[in-house]
């Protein structure tokens, strides 16, 4: 018999134990289960907050590499197509991982911007990691570059069919009336004025009780297919974009029908070909309502590099991630109009996305002398009213400096200047004149049922509540050391009388700026998220108990782990449920949110915040559970107005949980203060002590810090 280990004499079978003596080194297993390797350790480090710098450089490089990986496989000749599909699914299944962690902790994301540096230990990291890979680093001379961009972003696809469409199509007539109508309106009176900060001060502080709507002509009669109909203020748009109207800020109120409005005002324009950005979330569904409302309409949704795009689409629809692929040869196609869903989402100008869809416009304006331009909006003031910025730009309101077009030749007509009275009402009017069209449901929906938020406090209990408050606390102890260490640090001859809230928003600002590289220690997002743990097993218990009684109930939720202990108590408790995540592709979604509208078995919808927060129709239900706070009022009523809609026959009832004697009731109380900037701006309401600038986080903090001075903490 021979021994483990040993061939036989005549055999040729291999040599097993010489197998299990050595291990093939690192580098000869390649790169791919090096990251694999490095992605799990960092997973099983973000379980367990806060994520320390070392790990958030682990997951930055982690994540760069696999980008610069799946490059070099693409343009790697010599591999066979089996060979590069391999390693591509391999390098998929990292990027997976990468993307669970990065749902975990929303703060790993911006280690992955184009702009995000890397620092002189993830440099050597790097080179680590790659020389354990088996690959030779490069030399650096230089210093640092910057983190490579995802390869989308350094060069642009171009789909087959858009080569076809512009072989097909190889002169774009010029249209001469819109270099006509750009050189009408050069500034005469107003030159040398700064004109962009009256602009915007005038929807703070002029015409209060007056909304933001643009004068609409009465609802005539719309021909829509199916048998469909339009409501009277969905008509009044379409009639308006038929006398003459291009453009709109459409800022209805969620859930009172902008996508049909849009689609119906492009028919009225002619406005084809149109090109719709919108989040990626509800790109499928866009081209569902082309069907609905324009049939005779050919609607295209871009996917991934574009490899099945129809350019000759009557209606192309990209979502925001993979813009950057494809800006180029949408600036080619020819576009006669542009719609833009969710557009505060380039609110940020200094964005990636937002100087997308401005390059866009632009281009489209140069093209075309009267394109529809419609920015489509719920929420389009969040955190101050310069979130109009951007808007107006895409519209051709404004340029970076001034007002533009139309706009600018208003202003020059009123005969009034920044420094008379009456100018901010004036501009104001002129602006509500270019487009914004914003109508409320109990204004014009009046089937629409009412709608609140009923807050329900939270008692933490037990090891978990005391863990929370004491981390409360740690962070507490901080901030009132940091506010009396400045305050020792001046000189004698300054006194400020009880606390200095200057240098309390000072001390907070500095804490909120370390929080996103503090090694140890909680910070403000630590505790909401630590929070909004503890509150996950109640929050199921309520949602259930509410799904028992009630019916039908929307479950949100913001982190994924908190996501995951509600179902696993709904599961554990026999309740049917269905998950709609942002990880998820549009055929699983669609299919969830089928599940949930349609099976009566089906009791709980399980929603992530940032991924089902928009463009979901769940009327269906009637009640819905916020398990955990959001930043904004805006996100939050985006979330509601999922099931507070036309078409929605139940008063609707949104159960915020809030955890009692934590800062979760401080951010309630912000978030609250928040809602009150729409309404001054655009809805005419007369709200006092609302701050348009106001940081829910930054403010939170301060509120920690003056509690804690007042209350002796030390």
């Amino acid at each position: 018999m021979a021994r483990p280990g040993r061939r036989r004499s005549g055999g040729a079978r291999p040599d097993v134990g010489a197998q299990r003596r050595r291990a093939p080194r690192p580098a000869e297993r390649g790169i791919v289960p090096v990251l694999a390797d490095v992605a799990r350790e960092v997973d099983n480090a973000v379980k367990r907050p806060p994520t320390r710098p070392a790990v958030r450089t682990k997951f930055q490089v982690v994540a760069l590499l696999v980008r610069e990986e799946r490059a070099r496989v693409k343009g790697d000749g010599t591999l066979t197509a089996a060979k590069q599909a391999q390693e591509l699914k391999r390098l998929d299944g990292v990027a997976t991982l990468l993307a669970k962690i990065a749902a975990r902790d929303t703060s790993l994301l911006e280690l992955l911007a184009e702009d995000a540096r890397l620092s002189d230990s993830a440099h050597a990291y790097k080179a680590s990691v790659m020389r354990t890979g088996g690959l030779e680093p490069p030399e650096e001379t230089e210093p640092p570059a910057p983190a490579a961009p995802p390869p989308g972003a350094q060069k642009g696809v171009v789909p087959q069919s858009a080569i076809s469409h512009r072989l097909a199509n190889p002169f774009l007539a010029p249209d001469f009336e819109a270099a006509t109508e750009r050189a009408a309106a050069r500034p005469r009176r107003l030159a040398g004025w700064e004109l962009l900060e009256p602009l915007f001060r005038s929807f703070e502080v002029a015409s209060p009780g007056t909304p933001s709507c643009m004068e609409l002509p009465e609802a005539g009669s719309v021909p829509v297919a199916h048998g469909r109909a339009l409501m009277p203020h969905q008509a009044q748009v379409v009639a308006a974009t038929a006398r003459g109207h291009r453009t709109f800020l459409l800022a209805d109120e969620p859930g009172l029908g902008k996508t049909a409005q849009a689609l119906l005002a492009a028919q009225a324009a002619d406005a084809f070909p149109l090109l719709v950005v919108a989040p990626n979330v509800v790109k499928t569904n866009w081209a569902h309502e082309v069907d609905l409302w324009t049939p005779l309409r050919r609607a295209t949704v871009v996917h991934g590099d574009g490899d099945r795009v129809d350019a000759f689409a009557d209606v192309v629809i990209v979502n925001y991630d993979i813009l950057n692929r494809h800006v180029d040869w949408l600036g080619e196609l020819g576009f006669r109009g542009m719609v833009v869903d969710e557009a505060h989402f380039i609110k940020n100008k200094a964005s990636q996305r937002s100087q997308h869809v401005l390059a866009l416009s632009e281009r489209i304006r140069e093209r075309t002398a009267r394109p529809l331009l419609m920015a489509l909006t719920g929420t389009p003031l969040i955190n101050d009213i310069e979130d109009f910025r951007a808007i107006w730009q895409f519209l051709g309101w404004i340029d970076d400096t001034k007002p533009i077009g139309k706009l600018m030749t208003a202003l020059e007509e009123t005969g009034l200047t920044p420094a008379d009275r009456g100018f901010y009402a004036s501009t104001r009017a002129s602006v509500i004149d270019r487009g914004i069209v914003r109508r409320r449901k109990v204004d014009v929906a009046a089937d629409i049922p009412a709608r609140r938020v009923a807050d329900v406090p939270l008692e933490l209990e037990g090891a978990v509540g005391r863990s929370v408050r004491a981390a409360e606390a740690a962070l507490q102890r901080r901030l009132v050391d940091r506010y009396r260490s400045a305050v020792a640090a001046r000189p004698d001859d300054v006194v400020v009388e009880g606390i200095d809230l200057d240098l309390a928003r000072r001390v907070a600002a500095a804490e909120l700026k370390d929080s996103s590289s503090r090694a140890r220690g909680e910070n403000v997002f630590s505790m909401v998220r630590r929070i909004g743990q503890a509150k996950a097993g109640l929050a199921a218990d309520y949602a259930a108990q509410l799904a028992r009684n009630v019916g039908k109930v929307v479950f949100f939720a913001k982190h994924v782990d908190v996501m995951d202990q509600a179902e696993q108590t709904f599961a554990d408790r026999g309740i049917r449920y269905a998950s709609i995540r942002g990880d998820q592709t549009p055929a699983v979604r669609e299919k969830n949110v089928a599940a949930f509208t349609e099976d009566p078995e089906v009791s709980i919808a399980v929603c992530s915040l940032m991924a089902a927060g928009v463009g979901l129709n769940l009327q269906v239900a009637s009640n819905l559970v916020l398990a955990e706070l959001s930043w904004t009022d805006a996100e939050q009523t985006q979330a509601i107005d999922r099931i507070h809609r036309i078409g929605q026959a139940e008063p609707v009832t949104a159960w915020r949980l809030i955890a009692a004697q934590t800062i979760d009731s401080k951010i309630a109380g912000l978030i609250d203060s928040k809602s009150g900037l729409a309404a001054r701006a655009l809805d005419g309401a007369a709200v006092e002590d609302v701050s348009s600038s106001t940081d829910v986080q930054l403010e939170a903090l301060v509120g920690l810090l003056t509690d804690g001075l007042a209350e002796g903490v030390g």
